[in-house]
């Protein structure tokens, strides 16, 4: 049997899933300088050392266990996210991808982005980080306005993001992404417009442009701050659509926009469905086995229990959860309707093993209300339904 094949069971609610799809690698660290306080990300400040050895040794065990579920597969992109990786030397990462790459196969042309804070990355590791094997940094920027960066709790300032992309280039990076905030504290329309403005002029080849949210169980949200009203932030999103197109910058994605081939491989597989390994503090991951059923799996999230995990024969495992036909309808469309193309409609069986038959109804609704096209070889949000997405992603809900 092919060893990128499955076993066409024919189980109800399945149309047979026949082929694999692409397998990513997610990484987390979870350690960062100091908490943002808008973030809700698994993160713990460093307020003492951590051992990098010892974490990176649990991760190489996290995976060795994980391959068991993947055997035959390669992996076509890995993202080490955090937190911020770049508190961790260039010699732990350069250990850490030696030892994924003595673990798993890799993909000849793999795609290796790693997450970096101006402020905590030391220049002269940027060499090092490239040599490991690392070939697309992402840069935390948030914005290169000093107010906006104090108020966002961030621990750099914009001459330190400059410097961080000019040094990158230098040491070799050719693919560069920059995160950048909107709908910041007092933020007006101009001044998310010059902000962005600063961010295109260092040339990126990529930059992810979302909107700050008040997210639960963070201080932002326990005491919210003044926060520009929905006519500011769509008029913030009208104008920056329109200075990134003219900048060369192609929207792909709700908060991604690209120039021509830099698109983020490793973040299409997530909105495209496929599968990918999560290993580290938190990690979540998405496999489908050989007999076509769909898992989500999740690590330990505190670091203390993730490195304290030697028990059992998935020591570092949390939980995991398998999924039915309604998981797999939801998930499916809230990653691929975040694409402005969509995705083909093939798609939908070929990484869930639900018929097409099954999405008839609430497609139907969707198109009335304008917000899917009615292309039959498509799943396409309309320009109404990315700007309502969730209400769009509401109709397969139910």
């Amino acid at each position: 049997m092919n060893s990128d094949r499955v076993r066409d069971s024919r189980s109800p609610g399945r149309s047979g899933l026949l082929q694999l799809p692409p397998l990513s690698l997610y990484i987390h660290i979870p350690w960062c300088v100091r908490k943002c306080p808008y973030c809700d990300f698994n993160s713990h400040p460093q307020n003492t050392a951590f051992d990098e050895k010892a974490y990176v040794d649990a991760l190489l065990e996290d995976l060795q266990i994980e391959r068991e579920l993947v055997i035959g597969r390669s992996i076509g992109s890995i993202f080490i996210g955090g937190g911020t990786p770049s508190l961790f030397s260039a010699e732990s990462i350069g250990r850490l991808l030696s030892g994924i790459a003595d673990t798993i196969t890799l993909s000849d042309e793999i795609e290796i982005t790693m997450e970096a804070n101006p402020g905590a990355m030391e220049s002269l590791r940027l060499p090092g980080y490239r040599e490991a094997g690392v070939n697309r940094l992402s840069l935390g920027a948030q914005s290169l306005n000093p107010d906006s960066l104090q108020v966002l709790g961030r621990i750099h300032g914009p001459d330190e993001v400059v410097d961080a992309v000019e040094r990158a280039k230098q040491s070799g990076f050719e693919r560069i992404n920059l995160d950048i905030m909107f709908g910041l504290p007092r933020q007006t329309p101009a001044m998310a417009v010059a902000d962005l403005a600063a961010a295109i002029g260092l040339k990126p080849g990529h930059i992810s442009y979302y909107q700050l949210t008040l997210e639960p169980n963070t201080p932002f949200h326990h005491s919210p701050p003044e926060l520009p009203d929905e006519d500011s932030l769509w008029q913030i999103q009208q104008q920056a659509g329109e200075l990134l197109d003219k900048a060369g910058f192609g929207q792909y994605e709700v908060s991604a926009f690209a120039r021509s081939g830099e698109r983020c491989r490793h973040n299409l597989n997530y909105w495209r469905f496929g599968d990918y390994l999560g290993i580290g503090a938190g990690a979540h991951g998405k496999i489908t086995t050989r007999d076509g059923v769909i898992w989500r799996r999740w690590k330990r999230r505190h670091p203390n229990d993730y490195l304290s995990a030697v028990q059992g024969a998935f020591p570092f495992l949390q939980g995991e959860r398998q999924l039915n036909a309604q998981d797999l309808t939801v998930e499916f469309m809230m990653n691929a309707l975040r694409l402005r193309e969509g995705v083909e409609a093939e798609l939908f069986p070929a990484t869930t093993g639900i018929g097409l038959d099954s999405l008839r109804g609430p497609l139907s609704v969707a198109i009335e209300k304008g917000l899917i096209h009615p292309v039959g070889d498509r799943l396409q949000p309309t320009l109404l339904g990315c700007r309502f997405l969730n209400d769009l992603l509401s109709i397969f809900e139910t």
